[in-house]
């Protein structure tokens, strides 16, 4: 039987004793030769990397973007023209583009090398009765490994002793809470993993307590094993700015082509000589290429990602920042993510008295409040936080490096010793006064952890844990008119209180105390203090995060490992659940593909899920046409956020595996972080959008002049050379000026773009083709004129130049927009503004430095001249507002 065959088995429903059957194993452990041998049967317990491209494969990779390929052959075209800046300038372009895509890609996949780093480096395993160190790698099938506190697990074992042990398994179950573990064997064989109480998991830490284990599964088989072989297996398609810049790429390959062809045929068939035609064609063609596409794009996705760091979202792959623009559907894991993974005290029953608890996290800020009007902690109130303290190790710190508070131990006991700091209860100075002379510790059969201390009227015992275990030994209870007889009554408004709390999907831990206590009595008969409520909080800011997600059309989704209660309480309680389903793993389990996508609109919370059920989610919202936002922290996310659209990983909490699998980081962990990402999402897609339709209803207009001229028997209005600056000056300061636009002021409030919409939407297309017509069309008008009128060739080849660059930078003012007009903040992009002075600068040097006029063919503009040129360039303005009104009326978007 091979390693992953014994890891399919349902080991946590076997007895110990059938587990060690099996695997032929017993309390002594394995001999050194028995371990030899299934080692090299089984091979080494590590996980394997999957067949990794070399990097000149990723290198080469690179040129078979089509973009790329015509800008190769605008180098060649440019070289042989010999514009020799022009060609370098292309070069260095197409390098930077080249180098940057690769160091993307090559460092996208270590996601599997960072899991690999989280296994145990050694284990403590008995070998022929005793006990050894052992390089974790060496592990095998069969193997009876030691776990104490602190120690990494090595491999999936099951359990064959557990005392008092918990195990860490946020990174692995999103798990919360550590969880106690227990020997005895469980009857259902379809748990998940969270509920699995016998079983540990490789790359989960030991938290508490102590036990021993028989090793079920090594390596690729281990449950970490098999995430490694999803990221190995999971594809992540083209971002939809890849796939609509292929299409834009080989559009203008062929339209270039095209050009090429044309101009060529009509210049012969007029009799002018095929060198010149062919010269002047290539000219041309090289004009319709964007040559400045890639910097651009680049340019604008890495100052968007300057930008988002700023606002601590950290981009690890440009591309994806587009994606955020189209994101329609956020699935989001709970713990670190929507909540704080901090515990929080937020009810406290105390005297009959239900008390509220402000605040959140660890950071000991906030106060106490009850219906009836209650000021302040009460005494019965303190008492019971001192005696928590007092049954506790925690301690609260706060970090200089990190900027925030963080507890030292159980994250149960850090609660309760923050919401006694919120009552004025300093556990330092209070341990100081009641020294701890003795403790019964916490065990998963008693369910509660008893101290001693000395005071000054004599050693007292403090007791926390389970309510039913706590009640069941008081006979009193603690009142503000002092300990009273504890009745039926009171019995039962205690149970009641302990039931709403655990309604709320509060943790209720209850607390009581016993005076003049010894180890053997300290017990029983105790005075009931009262009851506390716990739960990890949500995060203050993400219910804000998730109302504007959802006026910008965005729909979060929860999916989480922790249990359906609790994940249905913060989801309430964030207004992220509003009357939408929540289903578990085990009905994901009995749940086809075709049933999922059919369901999937309609639930707003996955619980009690594993890393196989957030891929199906993912897949099926997909296959719905949703573009998809992963976020996550733990090892169980890396493959969902691999697989989705756009991953996001958590940077404070997360692993090294989910930063590697994700496109994205938060620097902060906080989802409110997440908005602000996708508006700059959205602003990037905007500008790149400006870009392209500026640029394309510009070489609309160069063309349509060219070729109108043509048809009309007119001489060449522009010059090869005239025409390449002009593809410079289009391509140059004011595109990249469009490139960093402000983001519209309405942009948050839209739905997310439809990605198969992609980059040539209906206004787009309208005002690109309104524009590069109108241009067309008063060029050809202002060259027929000047002819007419007498004037030289070369004059009138200059204003039409003039004119053409002119009506350019006119529209780069309209094409800031294609929804509001050109008058809505006309002026707000200061680059823009600069762009087009230092153009105006050179354009009046071409025109009048005598030693620029030779090379360029230009004529020296007298002013009525420029009065002329300028008064028909401005004409495009009207005509764009006015497309600007016609498509985007009600009418003519439905």
């Amino acid at each position: 039987m091979k390693n992953e065959e014994f890891s399919t088995l349902d080991w946590h429903v076997l007895h110990v004793e059938t587990v060690l059957s099996i695997m032929e194993s017993g309390p002594g452990g394995l001999s050194r030769d028995e371990a030899r041998r299934r080692l090299e049967v089984f091979g080494p317990n590590e996980l394997q990397a999957g067949e990794a491209a070399s990097p000149w494969t990723v290198l080469l990779g690179q040129f078979r973007n089509v973009l790329i390929v015509i800008l190769l052959l605008a180098i060649a075209l440019s070289a042989f023209l010999g514009h020799a800046v022009e060609a370098a300038a292309i070069a260095v372009i197409v390098l930077f583009a080249v180098l940057l895509g690769f160091a993307q890609e090559y460092r996208a996949e270590r996601a599997v090398e960072s899991l690999r780093k989280m296994a145990a480096p050694t284990a403590t395993v008995i070998r022929e009765g005793g006990e050894v160190e052992a390089p974790a790698r060496e592990l095998v099938l069969g193997d009876m490994i030691i776990l104490r506190a602190g120690d990494r697990v090595p491999a999936d074992a099951r359990l064959v002793e557990a005392v008092n042990l918990q195990t860490d398994e946020a990174a692995l179950t999103g798990e919360s809470l550590p969880v106690e573990k227990a020997a005895g064997a469980l009857r259902s064989t379809d748990l998940p993993l969270g509920d699995r109480r016998n079983m540990a998991y490789a790359g989960t830490a030991v938290s508490y307590g102590r036990g021993r284990a028989v090793v079920t599964a090594t390596g690729m088989g281990t449950e970490f094993g098999r995430i490694a072989r999803m990221l190995q297996t999971v594809e992540t398609g083209r971002t939809p700015l890849q796939a609509n810049l292929d299409r834009v790429g080989s559009t203008l390959a062929r339209a270039a082509l095209g050009v090429v062809a044309l101009i060529v045929a009509l210049g012969l068939f007029r009799g002018q000589p095929f060198i010149d035609m062919l010269v002047f064609g290539i000219a041309l063609a090289v004009a319709v290429v964007p040559e400045a596409l890639p910097a651009v794009v680049t340019i604008s996705l890495a100052l968007g990602v300057q930008r988002m760091v700023k606002r601590n979202a950290l981009m690890r792959r440009l591309p994806a920042v587009e994606t955020l623009g189209s994101t329609s559907v956020i699935c989001t894991d709970k713990t670190g993510t929507l909540t704080k993974d901090e515990m929080t005290v937020r009810k406290i029953f105390s005297s009959g008295l239900l008390w509220d608890v402000s605040g959140a996290g660890y950071e000991p800020t906030g106060g106490f409040s009850s219906p009836e009007g209650a000021d302040g902690p009460s005494e019965p109130l303190k008492r019971l936080l001192a005696a928590a303290v007092l049954a506790s190790d925690a301690e609260i710190v706060y970090s200089q490096a990190e900027g925030r508070w963080q507890v030292k131990g159980d994250p149960s006991e850090g609660a309760l010793v923050t919401a006694a700091a919120k009552a004025g209860i300093n556990r330092a100075e209070l341990q100081a006064s009641f020294p701890r002379v003795d403790e019964i510790p916490f065990t998963s059969e008693t369910k509660r952890m008893t101290t001693l201390v000395s005071g000054p009227g004599g050693v007292f015992a403090c007791t926390k844990g389970a309510p039913e275990v706590i009640l069941g030994s008081c006979t009193m209870i603690s009142t503000d008119r002092g300990d009273l007889p504890l009745d039926d009554r009171a019995r039962a408004e205690i149970v009641e209180a302990a039931r709403a709390m655990a309604g709320d999907a509060l943790r209720v831990l209850a607390i009581a105390r016993r005076d003049g206590a010894a180890r053997g009595s300290a017990e029983r008969e105790m005075t009931f203090l009262g009851l506390a409520g716990m739960i990890d909080p949500p995060r203050p800011e993400a219910g804000d995060a998730i109302k504007t997600c959802e006026r910008a059309g965005i729909k979060p989704v929860m999916i989480t490992g922790d249990h359906p209660v609790t994940a249905r309480a913060v989801a309430r309680d964030l207004g992220l659940l509003k009357g939408g389903r929540t289903v578990t793993g085990a009905e994901l389990e009995v749940m086809g593909d075709e049933e999922l996508e059919r369901e999937v609109e309609n639930i707003e919370v996955y619980a009690r899920v594993s890393p196989a059920h957030k891929l199906r989610v993912v897949a099926a919202l997909k296959a719905r046409g949703h573009v998809v936002a992963m976020t996550g922290d733990g090892v169980n996310d890396a493959p969902a956020l691999k697989k989705a659209d756009i991953g996001i990983a958590m940077g404070i909490t997360g692993t090294d595996v989910t930063r590697e699998a994700a496109a994205m980081m938060l620097t902060d962990d906080n989802f409110a972080s997440i908005v602000a990402a996708v508006e700059e999402g959205r602003g990037i897609f905007d500008n790149i959008r400006k870009y392209l339709m500026y640029l394309l209803s510009s070489n609309i207009g160069e063309i349509g002049l060219m070729a109108g001229a043509s048809l009309l028997g007119l001489p060449l209005p522009l010059s090869a050379v005239q025409i390449l600056y002009v593809n410079l000056a289009t391509d140059g300061l004011p595109a990249l000026a469009l490139a960093v636009d402000p983001p519209e002021e309405d942009i948050m409030r839209r739905p997310p773009r439809n990605p198969r919409e992609g980059v040539f939407s209906r206004p787009v297309i309208a005002l690109m083709v309104a524009g590069g017509v109108w241009s067309m069309l008063i060029n050809l008008f202002l060259f027929s004129w000047t002819l007419n009128s007498g004037r030289g060739l070369r004059e009138a080849m200059t204003m039409s130049f003039v004119s053409l660059v002119l009506i350019q930078f006119f529209k780069a003012y309209n094409f800031r927009s294609d929804r509001h007009s050109v008058l809505d903040r006309p002026f707000a992009n200061r680059w823009l503004n600069l762009a087009i002075a230092w153009e105006l600068a050179l354009l009046m040097v071409i025109v009048y430095v005598p030693a620029l006029q030779t090379p360029f063919l230009t004529f020296s503009l007298a002013p009525g001249d420029w009065a002329i040129v300028a008064l028909l360039s401005a004409s495009v303005v009207p005509v764009l507002e006015a497309t600007k009104w016609l498509v985007n009326r009600p009418a003519a978007r439905d």
